[in-house]
């Protein structure tokens, strides 16, 4: 499942490079997913909306296994 995430990562991380931030998966456990949003992510006021709104969503199509994400 981790490989799998770690692929969706792949496909949404050019959309937050563009902004000048990035994601790092940090683990997979039981369907939770937990990742750092690194660059201008990690101090933008909206990452909890890029984060729910974008990340999870995107992980949850093209993994169904996640359960929901998490930012550390």
């Amino acid at each position: 499942m981790k490989e799998k995430v770690e692929k969706a990562l792949e496909n949404i991380r050019g959309f937050l490079q563009q902004d000048g931030g990035d994601v790092e998966l940090v683990d997979v456990k039981d369907g939770v997913v937990t990742v750092k949003l690194t660059g201008a992510c990690g101090c933008c006021p909206m990452a909890s909306m890029t984060l729910k709104n974008g990340v999870e969503r995107a992980l949850k199509e093209a993994v169904p296994e996640v359960v929901r994400v998490e930012a550390v």
